[in-house]
């Protein structure tokens, strides 16, 4: 049998302006117990009480008892504490009450359970009630406590208490809410009882001691329900840490009109302005105010009805931010003119509100640029800058949900198809449309192009339409549930509901919920001096460069305005989609020889070298990545299906035999190039090899700009980039033809230019031999997207199917095409980096994957030396400023974020 190891201690006490532990200590006493202490030593007026550590907590988890000598320590510290307060916990004449509360390291609101009123019962309600001169105020807290204990000790049903609620209610006509008589609180307090007995087969307990007893055990059991397991599943959260119990003195706000309850911040947590900003209820306890049975008054109010209290109020909040050193939510009850807090934490904010909070912070001399950067969530950053659904506007429920793959939101009329989306928007877009589609493809580029943003039936964060919706900065929702598109009939089913195109439907992009009606939508804060501000101070401190993942010279415009060090990722092919071009590139894919394929390519060749020529001029002289072509060739052609119907609707409407013999010529060309595994199929550089026509078309191309760019004057720093290599010999291979091709334009133009060679790391294999590969180019980039399906299995697109329930199940903690999987991708990309420098100590590694916008990611990349990473324009900002964050941290010796405390409930 293993040995317990004896803890170092089992309660704190606080209180008379004395703690035995500090803000520092939340790890032990968790965020509330660590806040109260930390409040006593500043000399804010706390209700004095102890703390139980999270130690003692993990210790009753393990081992289904108490530590030795706990039983006693509770004894003690409630004889000290009735000291403190001048009362007798359990006494009759003016019994000392408390409140038992979790509190564990990491704020989790609402997830753990709370019991107030411990001590009170049979034999001293009426002490108490005599003590304050108030029945009803006696009856109603004997009432409370009834409630939480036998609900969260107990395990009544929370419905079983409504249920006699209501019937109380109904044959008193009279509610809880409006203030019951000592009639209807003695009525409910006896069937309370009798619902305890009835559901328990026991008495509610009278004794205080074993009141107290229970009440403790059930706050550390707390830890482990059900809510609070979802809650740290969702947040990352670990199952490790357990939770501390703070056992405080009552205070009561509902004596009277000298009494009440209140919740204020010191700036407004909506806006950010410097000002206290609140609402207090007269005669009333916390849970009256959270409840909104009654309207609160704003907190200013109290300057009129208790001018006493109002400025010590805020002579006590004005020491709390430059203590705290941030803006804090706070909680607090006066009892006949006496001010107490519960509690203050880091508030919650806006996105505006904590940009500019931040911002006037370190111009105010409390904190400084770099843990100004520090402080504001990255991911924040996308919400401001995209506009929102104004659901304040409308009441109504979504109809299903999904991954909220793109930032924004959206509103506009459903259309099913990509030619159907530009029909419907018109030539000059004047029609706002959402395209729903089972899944996007390369096909639907010019649809995605008029939509206002994508909703689909399948995929994931960083599947086609999420990818392309990032780099459109419009708003996506992917893999939502029970879509099912009818492109024919012109309908859609979302779970029950049947919807026709041009139906309006409303995109959430924050949340990833859909809404099958119109709803306005708040415009975007494109222009706000306090994160230009941040911005700036962000580049000041620097951290990794930014490049854009951009395709198109308007691309390449945003992200140059957006602040970009460069295009990290230029995906060619992408500029093969527009309708001018397509019809080229499938000539190029149905050539019978090389001589019709060549002719192809001369067609496109002169239309990529004037989008290579709009990149180099907008970057003028930052570097430009060009990925050499990457997807499988049959997506380039339309679907079996489609040409099928198209040969159908040929022959039935006498379309002339070339056209129909074309089209059953694209038809076999497209049931030759599918394939079983298109994602590992013939794509990336093993296009290059087996058709390296293509390859240098696409370099002849690209240098050809950058020549002409040069010539005007203009510096230019061409890269070009290799996919999906596996070994060393397709890079010697592949750099042949570049190098070839290079040649033939340098003699031809008679001039040069100096361009790198690279490639690009998706596969396992090339990152475990990433020595090799490094000795034969100038630059890695890792393709994170691929990277990661090929090292777990998965299919982005298909993941979805059963990566909720790896989710839920805590089998996986995040979603890895979200946030790099650090413990396999990450390892894979840190060794790839260590070899590479090895063999090749001046190369160039960037990140180029969708994880090149993610902040988590970011920070990870940063501390593994990466030298750049990459990201859709609509994400630099948000990049720059996790690149920032995470050099502003290591500057000041932090890993994380502070974070905040959690909330407390008001007794």
């Amino acid at each position: 049998m293993a040995q317990i190891r004896p803890l170092k201690r089992l309660m704190y006490r606080f209180g008379a302006n004395q703690a035995d532990g500090d803000g520092s200590m939340r790890a032990e006493l968790g965020g509330k117990g660590a806040g109260l202490a930390e409040m006593t030593l500043l000399g804010v007026p706390v209700p004095p009480g102890f703390t139980i550590p999270t130690s003692v907590c993990r210790y009753v988890l393990e081992n289904g008892t108490t530590p030795p000598g706990f039983e006693q320590e509770i004894q003690d510290s409630m004889r000290w504490l009735e000291l403190q307060r001048g009362q007798k916990f359990g006494g009759e004449s003016d019994p000392l009450l408390v409140s038992v509360r979790s509190g564990a390291e990491i704020s989790m609101p609402g997830m753990m359970d709370t019991i107030l009123n411990v001590g009170l019962n049979d034999s001293n309600i009426t002490g108490l009630a005599s003590c304050h001169s108030s029945t009803k105020f006696a009856l109603d807290s004997y009432r409370r406590l009834l409630q939480m204990f036998g609900s969260v000790v107990l395990g009544v049903p929370k419905s079983g208490f409504d249920r006699v609620v209501h019937a109380v209610e109904r044959k008193s006509n009279a509610s809880l809410d409006s203030g019951p008589d000592e009639e209807f609180l003695t009525r409910l307090i006896d069937q309370f009882k009798e619902l305890i007995l009835r559901h328990t087969g026991r008495e509610f307990p009278m004794d205080p001691q074993v009141q107290l007893s229970m009440a403790i055990q059930a706050v550390f059991h707390s830890w482990t329900n059900q809510r609070a397991r979802h809650y740290r599943r969702i947040h990352n959260l670990s199952e490790e840490c357990g939770t501390a119990v703070t056992i405080q003195a009552m205070v009561f706000g509902n004596y009277g009109p000298d009494s009440g309850t209140g919740v204020g911040f010191t700036r407004n947590p909506s806006i950010g302005d410097a000002a206290i900003f609140g609402e207090f209820l007269s005669n009333a306890q916390g849970e009256d105010i959270v409840a909104g049975t009654r309207t609160p008054v704003p907190i200013s109010e109290l300057g009129r009805t208790m001018p006493k209290v109002y400025r010590q109020l805020r002579s006590v909040v004005s020491r709390l931010e430059p203590h705290y050193r941030d803006m804090q939510d706070f909680e607090f009850t006066v009892q006949k003119g006496e001010l107490f807090l519960l509690q203050t934490r880091a508030a919650k904010r806006s996105a505006l509100a904590a940009v500019r909070c931040a911002v006037e912070m370190a111009e105010e001399g409390l904190i400084s640029r770099e843990e100004a950067v520090g402080r504001v969530d990255p991911n924040l950053i996308g919400e401001i800058l995209s506009p929102q659904l104004d659901l304040s506007s409308v009441d109504v429920q979504p109809i299903t949900r999904g991954l909220p793959a793109s930032p924004g939101s959206a509103c506009g009329k459903i259309a099913l198809s990509a030619d159907r989306a530009v029909a419907m928007a018109g030539k000059h877009r004047e029609t706002p449309v959402i395209l729903v589609r089972q899944e996007t493809n390369a096909d639907d580029i010019h649809g995605m192009d008029a939509a206002v943003g994508f909703l689909t039936a399948r995929g994931g964060a960083t599947s086609h339409a999420a990818v392309v919706a990032r780099g459109m900065g419009k708003c996506c929702i992917t893999g939502a549930g029970g879509i099912i598109v009818d492109e024919r009939a012109g309908i859609v089913r979302i779970n029950d509901l049947k919807l026709c195109e041009g139906d309006w439907l409303s995109l959430d992009g924050l949340s990833g919920q859909v809404f099958a009606c119109e709803i306005p939508l708040r415009p975007a804060n494109s222009r706000n001096a306090f994160l230009d501000v941040l911005l700036d101070w962000a580049h000041e401190i620097g951290g990794m460069p930014v490049r854009a993942n951009a395709d198109t010279p308007e691309d390449a415009r945003r992200s140059k305005m957006a602040g970009a060090s460069g295009i990290g990722l230029c995906r060619t092919e992408h500029m093969f989609f527009a309708q001018d071009r397509l019809p080229h590139v499938r000539a190029m894919i149905l050539a019978e020889n090389t001589e019709e394929r060549q002719s192809a390519l001369n067609k496109l060749l002169p239309m990529q070298q004037e989008d290579f020529e709009a990149l180099f001029r907008h970057m003028c002289g930052l570097p430009v990545t060009i990925r050499l072509i990457d997807p499988p060739l049959h997506e380039f052609l339309p679907a079996a299906e489609e040409l099928n119907a198209a040969i159908a609707d040929a022959k039935k409407h006498g379309a002339t035999q070339d056209r129909i013999r074309d089209l059953q010529r694209m038809l076999a060309r497209t049931r030759e190039l599918v394939e079983s595994n298109p994602m590992m199929g013939h794509r990336g550089c093993r296009l290059g090899i087996t058709f390296p026509e293509i390859i240098a078309m696409q370099v002849k191309a690209a240098l050809q700009a950058a020549l002409a760019v040069q010539a005007k004057g203009i510096p230019v720093s061409p890269e070009i980039m290799v996919p999906l290599v596996a070994c060393v010999e397709e890079i010697r291979c592949l750099r042949r033809v570049v190098d070839d091709a290079a040649a033939q334009v340098f003699t031809q133009e008679q001039d040069t230019v100096d361009y790198k060679f690279g490639a690009m790391i998706e596969l396992p294999r090339a990152a475990v031999c990433a020595a090799s590969i490094a000795t034969e180019v100038d630059f890695l980039s890792f393709g994170t997207n691929d990277l990661t399906q090929m090292t777990f299995g998965f299919s982005r697109d298909d993941a979805r199917k059963f990566l909720d329930a790896y989710l839920d199940l805590g089998i996986l903690k995040k979603d890895p095409f979200i946030s790099v999987d650090r413990e396999g991708v990450g390892a894979l990309i840190q060794m790839a980096i260590q070899q590479a420098r090895f063999a090749h100590s001046g190369i160039k590694i960037g990140v180029c994957g969708e994880h090149g916008g993610d902040p988590e990611s970011i920070e990870f990349f940063q501390s593994i030396g990466v030298d750049y990473v990459s990201c859709s324009p609509a994400r630099i900002p948000v990049a720059q400023l996790a690149a920032a964050r995470a050099a502003a941290f290591h500057t000041v010796g932090q890993t994380a974020p502070a974070q905040e405390l959690p909330v407390a409930q008001v007794g």
